[in-house]
């Protein structure tokens, strides 16, 4: 409760979970990272998604665009060999639009990957800020 699935906006925060992934030998995990390919996603700024419209959903920062490597922490390959992202499962229907980290899934090391968001994967949840005050603004008194 009052969390949200983790934004990594920081290179701190992302060494952060890429060590607990590698020391719980986790194949993967969900974060907040989301393509803005939906209603409202038609600003010039956003264009073209798999390049400059990926942010967090979690805190709604936008992440850097994919085609500057520096910006980020995306696989040089995946299951076409191709950087990332890749959107690889859009000619079977499935657009790559959810941001997940595999844990060495290419041979690559702990990276972020795109991946169609119906993939069952576990996550990892971080304290929401607005979240937390909505719920002490209806429960005076609460400790969280």
């Amino acid at each position: 409760h009052c969390m949200d699935a983790v934004s990594l906006e920081t290179p701190q925060e992302n060494e952060f979970i890429k060590q607990r992934i590698v020391r719980g030998n986790v194949k993967y995990i969900w974060t907040s990272g989301r393509k803005c390919n939906f209603a409202g996603c038609d600003r010039a700024d956003l264009q073209p998604p798999n390049v400059n419209g990926w942010f967090w959903s979690g805190s709604g920062a936008k992440i850097g665009p994919t085609s500057q490597r520096n910006t980020g922490d995306w696989s040089a390959t995946g299951g076409y060999g191709q950087a990332q992202p890749d959107n690889r499962e859009a000619p079977q229907g499935n657009d790559e639009s959810c941001l997940a980290i595999l844990n060495n899934f290419y041979q690559d090391g702990v990276k972020w990957h795109d991946v169609a968001c119906h993939h069952l994967k576990p996550f990892v949840c971080e304290d929401s800020d607005e979240l937390l005050n909505f719920v002490r603004s209806r429960n005076p008194g609460i400790r969280l």
